[in-house]
C-alpha cells in the first residue's frame, strides 16, 4: 500500500476542496458528499467521489481487514457497514491502492509524522461515554513553550489543570507525566485520549482527587529526523528523559503549585511513551512512586539490562512503589512483549498489576485504561498537600 500523497488525490478525480458531487448534467450546481453520515441505528454510510479510480476500499478500527466500495454511473463510490458501537474511530480510503483520509470529513487524528493521518468516525449512543463533554466543571488545557538546556532545542508540553486550580492558590497538586505514543505529539491525550474530559467526568463522580497533568513531546529530537540523528529508538529515550528529569520537572515545579514529593509524582505512558515511562519511572523509584505502561513498547531482551536497578533488591523496590501498573490488549502486536515484562517482574518478586483486555493497539484500548487508572493514582495521599 503507498504512503498518503494529497496530491495525488487529483489522479482520481477526487475533489478536496469542495468534496462535491456533479449533480445530473449540471457540474456548475453540485452536490455535498455526506460522509460519513451514521444513521439512527448506528448504520454508516462512507462515500467519496472518485470518478477516474478503478477500485476503493474503507479500512478502519470498525472493520476486519477491508470494505470494498461500490461505484455508481457518476464516479461516487460507497458502503455502509454496521451497526457499529459507540465509540470514536480511526479510518482511511484505500483508493487504488494509495491509502487517504476521508476528503467529505473534516475530522482528522494527526500527529508528529504523516504515519498519523487519519479520518475520525465519532458514533455516539444513547447515553453519555466516559470520555465524553459533560455538564460538569471542567479543568484546562494551557501550552507552554520551553528552552530545554538538556537538548539545546524550544520545545512543547500541554499542562492539565483541573477544575478550581486558580481559586485554590493554598493548594499543591499530585501531577501526573503522561506521555504518547510513536508518529504523534503534546497534543495526543487531549484530543484522542480525552483525558480532560475523563478527568473532568471522574472528579465531578467523586472517584478520583484533583492532579495536574503534564503531557510533553516525547521525543528527544524531531520525530522525522529521529531514527537517523539519535541512533534509534533507546537513545531517543535517553535524550526524551533527560530532558523530563534535568528540564521539564524543575520547569513544572516552578510553574505550577505540583508537591515535589515522590509519593504525589506518576508517570504514565503508551506505546512508545508506555516504553519511556516503565524506562524512566523505575530507574527512578527515588522521584516516581506511581508508574504505568499501556500497549508498552518493551524489549525482552534487554529487560535485565534496562530493569537491573529495580531487581536488584525487589523488596526496596516494593517499599517505593505505590503502583506498577501494565495494561495491554490481547490482540495487540505487543501483547507478547507486556506479556513477558509481567513474567519478568513476577520472576523478581516484584509486586505489579497485569490488565490485560480485549482490543488491539488503540487509543479506544487506552481511554479506557486511563479511565480505570486514573482513581488508583495518588490513593494513599490526601488530594492536595502542602509539601
Amino acid at each position: 500500500m503507498r504512503t498518503f500523497v494529497l496530491p495525488c488525490l487529483v489522479n482520481f478525480g477526487i475533489s478536496i476542496l469542495a468534496g462535491q458531487q456533479p449533480r445530473g448534467n449540471t457540474p456548475s450546481q453540485p452536490a455535498i458528499v455526506a460522509s460519513p453520515e451514521v444513521a439512527a441505528d448506528r448504520h454508516v454510510t462512507f462515500r467519496i467521489l472518485a470518478p477516474k479510480a478503478s477500485e476503493v476500499s474503507l479500512i478502519g478500527e470498525f472493520v476486519q481487514g477491508s470494505k470494498s466500495l461500490t461505484k455508481d454511473n457518476n464516479g461516487l463510490w460507497s458502503v455502509t457497514v454496521g451497526p457499529i458501537a459507540p465509540e470514536m474511530y480511526h479510518y482511511n480510503f484505500v483508493v487504488d491502492g494509495v491509502r487517504i483520509i476521508d476528503p467529505g470529513n473534516p475530522r482528522l487524528k494527526t500527529g508528529s509524522t504523516p504515519n498519523t493521518l487519519m479520518s475520525i468516525l465519532d458514533v455516539h449512543g444513547d447515553h453519555p461515554r466516559f470520555f465524553d463533554a459533560q455538564t460538569v466543571e471542567h479543568g484546562e488545557i494551557r501550552t507552554i513553550w520551553y528552552q530545554s538546556k538538556s537538548l539545546n532545542a524550544l520545545r512543547r508540553v500541554n499542562v492539565y489543570t483541573p477544575p478550581g486550580y486558580d481559586q485554590a492558590r493554598q493548594n499543591r497538586y499530585p501531577v501526573l507525566y503522561l506521555l504518547h505514543g510513536a508518529n504523534l505529539d503534546e497534543t495526543a491525550w487531549t484530543r484522542f485520549g480525552r483525558v480532560n474530559l475523563i478527568l473532568d467526568n471522574l472528579l465531578a463522580a467523586g472517584k478520583v482527587q484533583s492532579f495536574i497533568v503534564v503531557m510533553p513531546f516525547g521525543y528527544g529530537v524531531a520525530s522525522d529526523t529521529m531514527p537517523q540523528a539519535s541512533g534509534g529508538p533507546s537513545q531517543n529515550t535517553i535524550l526524551f528523559g533527560r530532558d523530563l528529569l534535568e528540564d521539564l520537572i524543575p520547569l513544572i515545579e516552578s510553574r505550577y503549585r505540583v508537591s515535589t514529593s515522590r509519593d504525589q509524582r506518576a508517570i504514565v505512558g503508551l506505546s512508545m511513551g508506555g516504553g519511556q515511562a516503565l524506562g524512566i519511572g523505575l530507574s527512578h523509584v527515588e522521584l516516581f512512586s506511581y508508574v504505568g505502561g499501556f500497549s508498552a513498547a518493551l524489549r525482552p531482551a534487554e529487560f535485565e539490562k534496562t530493569f537491573a536497578s529495580i531487581i536488584g533488591d525487589p523488596s526496596a523496590t516494593n517499599k517505593k512503589l505505590h503502583l506498577l501498573w501494565i495494561g495491554c490488549g490481547t490482540e495487540d502486536s505487543l501483547f507478547p512483549a507486556a506479556k513477558s515484562f509481567s513474567e519478568f517482574l513476577d520472576q523478581h518478586n516484584i509486586k505489579h498489576t497485569f490488565h490485560t483486555s480485549g482490543g488491539a493497539h488503540t487509543f479506544m484500548v487506552w481511554r479506557n485504561y486511563l479511565n480505570e487508572l486514573a482513581p488508583l493514582l495518588f490513593s494513599n495521599n490526601e488530594a492536595t498537600s502542602s509539601r
